[in-house]
C-alpha cells in the first residue's frame, strides 16, 4: 500500500512544524485508518463463532456417529457369535484334531452372513483356534473387559493390533455345561472422513444454526457494546484514555491503585514523587520498590481507612484508601495520599503545649493541696506546725530544682524536668535524673525538639509504669559536641519484641482512646529525630527503655 493521500477538505491541516513531526503525524493518521472498525471486528467474531459452532458440531456427529456405529453393529456382532456358539459343529469340533480347518465353515458362513470384519473362535484361555484371518490362528485374542469367560455374552468395544472394534464374545457351552471355548465377531470402526461423511446432513442443519447464531450473537454484541460505550468508536475511547492520563496525572493528591496479587496497577505523578518511586512501577509487586515495610502494609491492606499517618523519608504523608471491586468481587484498593509534614510539625508544638498545660496543671494542684493544708493550719492556730511545713516544701523544692540544675545547663529542659517531677508525683511515680546525667545549654531549635521528645517519651513512662510495685521512672542524659544522648527507663511491663517497630506507628496505642486522638507521642518522636538526622529505638530491660540520638544544631 502507498503512502497516505490528505484531503484538505476533510483532514486537519497536518504541515506545520518540522518535517519530521509532520511525517509522524500523518503515520499516525494512516495507521489509524487502517485499523477495523467496531464493524469489521465483529464479523471476525461472526467467522470465528462460526468455525468454532462447526468444529463442535463436526465432533459431535462424529462421536453421534460413533454410538450409533457401535449400537447396531453391535448387536449384529452380538446375534453372529452366539449363532457360532450355538452350532453343534462348533461344539463338537472345537475339541478336535485339527479345529482351523474344521471350523472355518461355519466362520466363513457367519461373516458372509454377518458382514463381520474378522470372526474368531477361541479356546476356553481365549487362544484362537480358527478365525477367518488365518493371521490370527494360535494368538492371544483381546478381550478387554469382557465377562466371557464366566459364561457371559458381552458386546463392546476393543482396541486391538493397532484398531478399534465393535466386538461381541459369547461363552461355547457342551453338552455338559463346561465352557469349551469363546466364539469373537468383530467389525472394525470406519475412519473418521468416513463417519464425518455420513453425518452430512446433520452437518449441513448444524452449520446453518451455527451460522444464525453466530450472526445473531455479532448483532447483539454490537448492540450491547455501543449501549455500553455510549456510541463511542475506537478512537474516541483512546481521547479518553488520554483526557484521563492528563487528568490523573495533573491532581496534586497522589494516587495508586493496587491490585489483589499486591501490584501496582496505577499511580499518578504526585504519588511517585510522595513515595520516592521512579517510572516503572506499574506492574511491580510493591515489596520490590524498596518502600517502608509499614507503608507497604497500608497500600496492600485492601481496607477501608482514613487520615492514617506514615512517615515516608523525610514526608509525613497522610493515607486515604477504599477497597475497589466490580460485579461484586474484590480487584484491589486504590489510596490517596498527602504531604501533610508541616501540618503534623504544628500537631507536634501543640502537643508540646498540651503536655505543658498538664504539667501547670498537676503543679496547680499540688501547690494548692499545700495552700489547703497551710490554711488549715493557721485555722487551728498551730503557727510553728506552718512553719515547719514551709520550709519542709521549700527545702523539697529547692533540692529537686538544684538536682535537676547542676545537671542540666538548658534552662527550656531543666523547667520541663522540674515540671514532670510533680506530673509524676501526682500520679505515684518517682522521677529520678540520673548522678551521671550532664546537658550544656543547646540552640533555641534543639532544645525545643529535645522538650518534646522528653515530655512524650516521660509521659508515656508514667503511664506505663502505673499499677505496678514502687513505679519509677529514670531520666539520663548526656551530651557531646555532635548529638545529645537520652535515655528513659520505666519499671512497667516494657514493649514485647514484636510491636518495637508498630509503636512508632501512628494512631497505635496500647491505651484506650481518648478525646482528641491517640497514638502521636511516639511518632512525633520518630518524626523529629529522623528530620534531625538521629534515631530513637526502645528496648526492654525490665521494663521499657528508649534511647533517643538527637544531632545537635550548630550554634
Amino acid at each position: 500500500m502507498g503512502p497516505p493521500v490528505i484531503d484538505p477538505d476533510h483532514d486537519p491541516p497536518l504541515w506545520c512544524g518540522s518535517p519530521l513531526r509532520n511525517q509522524r503525524r500523518l503515520w499516525t493518521l494512516w495507521s489509524r485508518r487502517r485499523r477495523l472498525t467496531l464493524a469489521g471486528q465483529f464479523l471476525i467474531l461472526q467467522l470465528v463463532v462460526v468455525a468454532v459452532v462447526l468444529t463442535i458440531v463436526g465432533l459431535i456427529s462424529v462421536r453421534q456417529s460413533n454410538d450409533s456405529f457401535a449400537s447396531e453393529r453391535g448387536a449384529q456382532m452380538r446375534s453372529v457369535s452366539e449363532y457360532l456358539a450355538n452350532l453343534s459343529v462348533v461344539r463338537a469340533q472345537i475339541d478336535g484334531p485339527a479345529p482351523a480347518r474344521s471350523l472355518a465353515p461355519a466362520i466363513d458362513r457367519a461373516v458372509g452372513l454377518s458382514g463381520a470384519t474378522e470372526i474368531t473362535i477361541a479356546d476356553e484361555t481365549g487362544r484362537a483356534l480358527s478365525s477367518s484371518d488365518p493371521r490370527l490362528i494360535g494368538e492371544q485374542v483381546e478381550l478387554g473387559d469382557s465377562r466371557v469367560r464366566e459364561g457371559r455374552a458381552w458386546v463392546g468395544t476393543v482396541d486391538a493390533r493397532g484398531r478399534r472394534f465393535v466386538a461381541a464374545h459369547a461363552p461355547i457351552i457342551d453338552d455338559s455345561g463346561e465352557l469349551v471355548g469363546l466364539a469373537v465377531a468383530e467389525e472394525r470402526f470406519p475412519s473418521f472422513w468416513a463417519r464425518l461423511t455420513n453425518a452430512a446432513d446433520e452437518l449441513v442443519l448444524y452449520l446453518g444454526a451455527g451460522a444464525g447464531l453466530g450472526i445473531a450473537g455479532s448483532w447483539l454484541l454490537a448492540r450491547l457494546v455501543r449501549r455500553r460505550t455510549r456510541g463511542l468508536e475506537p478512537h474516541e475511547f483512546a481521547t479518553l484514555a488520554d483526557h484521563r492520563e492528563a487528568l490523573l496525572h495533573s491532581i496534586r493528591e497522589g494516587v495508586v491503585a493496587v491490585g489483589t496479587d499486591d501490584r501496582v496497577t496505577m499511580i499518578n505523578d504526585s504519588a511517585r514523587s510522595l513515595l520516592g518511586l521512579g517510572t516503572d512501577v506499574v506492574g511491580r509487586r510493591l515489596d520490590t520498590l524498596g518502600l517502608d515495610r509499614a507503608v507497604v502494609d497500608l497500600l496492600t491492606a485492601g481496607s477501608d481507612s482514613q487520615d492514617a499517618v506514615l512517615l515516608v523519608g523525610e514526608r509525613v504523608v497522610v493515607f486515604n484508601q477504599r477497597s475497589a471491586s466490580s460485579r461484586g468481587q474484590g480487584i484491589g484498593a486504590v489510596t490517596t495520599m498527602r504531604d501533610r509534614t508541616d501540618l503534623v510539625a504544628m500537631q507536634g508544638q501543640l502537643s508540646s503545649n498540651l503536655s505543658i498545660t498538664d504539667t501547670l496543671r498537676a503543679q496547680t494542684h499540688e501547690f494548692a493541696n499545700q495552700l489547703h493544708t497551710i490554711s488549715g493550719l493557721v485555722q487551728l492556730g498551730e503557727y510553728d506546725e506552718v512553719t515547719s511545713l514551709v520550709g519542709v516544701l521549700t527545702r523539697r523544692r529547692a533540692e529537686i530544682t538544684d538536682a535537676v540544675t547542676r545537671r542540666v545547663s538548658d534552662a527550656a529542659v531543666a523547667a520541663l524536668l522540674i515540671a514532670k517531677s510533680s506530673v509524676a508525683a501526682e500520679a505515684g511515680v518517682t522521677l529520678t535524673l540520673t548522678a551521671d546525667s550532664t546537658l550544656a545549654a543547646l540552640t533555641p531549635h534543639t532544645s525545643a525538639d529535645l522538650t518534646t521528645i522528653i515530655g512524650n517519651l516521660v509521659d508515656n513512662a508514667v503511664d506505663a509504669c502505673k499499677g505496678v510495685t514502687d513505679p519509677a521512672v529514670t531520666v539520663a542524659l548526656s551530651d557531646d559536641a555532635d548529638e545529645v544522648v537520652l535515655v528513659v527507663r520505666d519499671n512497667g511491663p516494657g514493649v514485647p519484641e514484636p510491636l518495637r517497630d508498630v509503636v512508632f506507628t501512628r494512631g497505635f496505642s496500647t491505651k484506650p482512646e481518648q478525646p482528641g486522638g491517640r497514638g502521636i507521642g511516639l511518632p512525633l518522636v520518630r518524626l523529629i529525630c529522623t528530620q534531625r538526622g538521629g534515631s530513637v529505638t526502645v528496648a526492654h530491660d525490665a521494663g521499657a527503655v528508649f534511647v533517643v540520638h538527637l544531632p545537635k544544631e550548630a550554634a
